[in-house]
């Protein structure tokens, strides 16, 4: 299979993001965006199938990851930093649009680029996460504060590096990721300061404008008459596994309520690590959707 035009790196603001370019040239883009703690490589075990059903796959090791897009501000990883460098990214490798797919953060990502962006958004493949505004939803209306008990300890300075550090490797396996592939992570996670990047996604959610927007939204809605999000109008799959130890139920049911275009909620009996613990699955489920948008 020849590779794509070789966007190995993309540059943006003097930050250098490295990339995995793979596919046939002229396929169309998918842009594949990993989450917390991982990187790129989570979908090595995905890019096989889309590159041999003719697809060209980007997957980036995003803001706070790659070596050369490290900043130090926890404003510099605000959702509108993070959604910049996605465009950026397709303009590098000369895509106008892109089927996106993401995990974890990535999927909070990429709700925010089909809800910002939808000229640049052919599709959106959503794995984990939920819809923002499902997710502030589940706070009041289910266990959701619970499960993300963990994003307020995050906001601490230097003691989460050391503390997700030493949980690693236990994080993953015990969820189902192959000791190779956490051994992987936990090798390039291996000590604090290759923490900080990462955990400047979460240090920035006081700083985003979004998500002042959601919390003004949850309030307002506590009250009747109260004016609704925008609802997603790109065609979205959205798989959610039933013993994901951080994201509930109650928002995975709800988003559904937050997309208008045409929409596949899949729920399977899996924990967190989708891409990495069932790849053929997900793979499937990007083509299908991928598939859809050209019928």
């Amino acid at each position: 299979m020849p590779l794509g035009r070789g966007v190995q790196t993309f540059t943006r603001d003097d930050l250098t993001f490295d990339v995995t370019d793979s596919g046939p040239a002229e396929g169309e883009v998918v842009v594949l965006l990993h989450g917390f703690p991982q990187d790129r490589t989570a979908w090595d075990s995905v890019t096989p199938a889309l590159n041999a059903a003719g697809l060209r796959t980007l997957a980036p090791d995003q803001r706070g990851y790659s070596p050369g897009a490290r900043p130090r501000s926890r404003t510099a990883y605000t959702m509108e930093e993070l959604s910049a460098d996605t465009l950026a990214l397709l303009d590098a490798a000369g895509a106008k649009r892109a089927h996106l797919v993401g995990h974890d953060w990535g999927g909070a990502l990429a709700w925010a680029l089909a809800d910002r962006h939808p000229d640049r958004v052919a599709s959106l493949t959503a794995l984990s996460t939920p819809h923002p505004a499902a997710m502030g939803w589940a706070f009041t209306h289910g266990d959701q504060w619970k499960k993300s008990w963990y994003m307020v300890f995050f906001q601490l300075p230097w003691l989460p590096e050391r503390a997700v550090a030493r949980g690693l490797h236990d994080l993953y396996t015990h969820h189902g990721v192959a000791a190779e592939q956490a051994a992987k992570y936990v090798a390039r996670f291996n000590n604090p300061q290759e923490l900080r990047g990462p955990l400047g996604w979460y240090r920035s959610m006081p700083a985003s404008r979004s998500m002042k927007r959601s919390l003004a939204s949850l309030r307002k809605g506590r009250s009747a008459g109260a004016s609704q999000p925008r609802r997603i109008t790109v065609p979205t799959t959205f798989i959610w596994g039933s013993r994901d130890f951080a994201l509930g139920r109650a928002a995975a049911e709800k988003t559904r309520e937050f997309v208008c275009g045409d929409y596949e909620f899949i729920e399977l009996d899996e924990s967190h690590w989708l891409p990495e613990v069932v790849p053929d699955v997900v793979a499937e489920a990007v083509l299908q959707r991928v598939r859809s948008v050209g019928r």
